[in-house]
């Protein structure tokens, strides 16, 4: 099994340089214009993951590699690294961030693990970033507020029980009430992301991936929304000359057939 990873790795490199060597295409590209299409893979993979899909997972996981080979070729070419220094150094990371299992250190449960991980990362990061500067500016806002509350907490400022968040919520959602009646967009738009980022952090304390959530919500309202089409279709209706009463009616008939 070992020899079987190892010649595929090897495969994978040789067919890199080759691409790169005699491609146009390959030849062209950029760690800047690659970044775009690395984003697009990410999010194709997690479709892939969303939908337990095993064969798109494979499929996916394969194109993100590609990206991982592609630009460490890169790095190659202007002699700053290459995929045994990427791969050496994630190496190193795993082992230096798991003195439980390499060291002498304890961690008896999923959250000792994780706190001694956020730890071992601020301690090893430049001081001056501070402990929310590892947090990519590009992430998703849902994303960046999961991993913010995150952070915060792994440096102790946290609720001290998880209950005690929907004070938090209901506290954002009367902000949001009350700043409706005064006709400001710009407060309004401040007071909502007040509110989201309490139900974020809501989703953290109760082990519920926010992301993965709002798209289940997603699909169950597309699924949902598409039924509501194909009855009134059925029927010569479109939904614009239905009632809402009419659509609710379809809405509950979705539903119900789940």
């Amino acid at each position: 099994m070992e020899d079987k990873r190892l010649e595929a790795t090897a495969r994978l490199l040789e067919v890199m340089n080759t691409l790169r060597r005699e491609c146009p295409w390959d030849r062209e590209q950029t760690f800047d214009s690659l970044r775009s299409n690395t984003i697009e893979e990410t999010y194709e993979l997690a479709d892939a993951i969303t939908d337990h899909n095993m064969e798109g997972i494979r499929e996916e996981l394969g194109d993100l590699l590609l990206h991982v080979v592609f630009y460490s070729k890169l790095g190659e070419e202007v002699g700053a690294f290459d995929f045994a220094d990427v791969a050496n150094a994630l190496c190193d990371k795993l082992i230096y961030r798991h003195p439980h299992v390499y060291g002498d250190i304890h961690a008896d449960t999923p959250a000792d693990v994780k706190a001694n991980w956020e730890a071992l990362k601020l301690r090893k990061k430049n001081r001056k970033s501070g402990t929310l500067g590892g947090v990519p500016r590009s992430l998703p806002a849902m994303v960046k507020a999961y991993r913010v509350g995150e952070k915060a907490a792994g440096a102790g400022f946290d609720w001290q029980r998880r209950e005690d968040v929907w004070d938090k919520v209901r506290e954002e959602l009367s902000e949001v009430e009350a700043e409706m009646k005064s006709g400001s967009v710009s407060d309004l738009e401040g007071e909502f992301g007040d509110l989201f980022f309490a139900l974020v952090n809501a989703c953290r304390l109760y082990g519920v991936d926010p992301e993965s959530a709002l798209e289940r919500t997603n699909k169950k309202f597309i699924r949902r929304f598409n039924y509501m089409e194909e009855r009134a279709a059925a029927e010569g209706h479109t939904l614009h000359e239905m009632t809402l009463d009419q659509m609710e009616a379809f809405w509950q008939q979705a539903k119900a057939e789940e």
